[in-house]
């Protein structure tokens, strides 16, 4: 059984990989946050009995089905208001987010060429990911940035590993293709 310490620990340390993953997903900082702190305080509300060992998978499998839930909402919104502004004699214009604002290059331990060569290169790495479908960037990012096993991946998406590695590879040659494009190695390449 975590103490409350071991929890709150946990917690924090999660937070920040859990915003940018689910900020990748749903595409929106505003949500992503919401979805995160939701995704907490259903583990910390359910799970507080459970050994700090389970946490990691009981966070990702809550977070998972929190935008999954969340895409639900949206699904059904838009279907409503796509019924109703039929009957609105204005139009909706939605403000556009910058997709890039959810990384932080900026560690204050390069010079400025450095820290420019860094930021542009993330930028391409981020909009590759965007272009990538949701399964696929969903494996990507469990796999490769949070380090997760195969069979976490599987058990945090709820598929199979042949699914999670069908997904991998095709996320990976797609990656590879759109940053080949734009001048970066493949990546493989990358991830050394």
């Amino acid at each position: 059984m975590a103490s409350s310490q071991e929890l709150s620990d946990f917690l924090r340390d999660v937070e920040r990989r859990a915003f940018k993953q689910t900020a990748y997903a749903v595409r929106d900082d505003h949500a992503a946050m919401d979805i995160v702190q939701d995704a907490m305080l259903k583990l910390a509300d359910k799970y507080p009995d459970k050994p700090v060992t389970e946490y990691p998978m009981l966070f990702q499998r809550i977070l998972q089905n929190t935008m999954r839930d969340f895409w639900r909402r949206q699904k059904v919104r838009a279907l409503w208001t796509t019924l109703l502004s039929s009957f609105s004699t204005q139009s909706d214009d939605g403000e556009a987010r910058d997709p890039l604002d959810t990384m932080d290059v900026d560690d204050g331990s390069q010079n400025p060429a450095t820290q420019l060569e860094g930021s542009q290169t993330l930028q391409v790495i981020e909009t590759a990911l965007q272009k990538l479908p949701a399964r696929q960037r969903e494996a990507f990012v469990l796999r490769y940035w949070e380090k997760m096993s195969v069979a976490e991946t599987a058990e945090s998406m709820g598929c199979s590993e042949g699914s999670v590695k069908t997904h991998c590879s095709r996320a990976l040659h797609t990656m590879a293709a759109l940053l080949a494009q734009q001048g970066l190695g493949t990546v493989k390449e990358l991830n050394t």
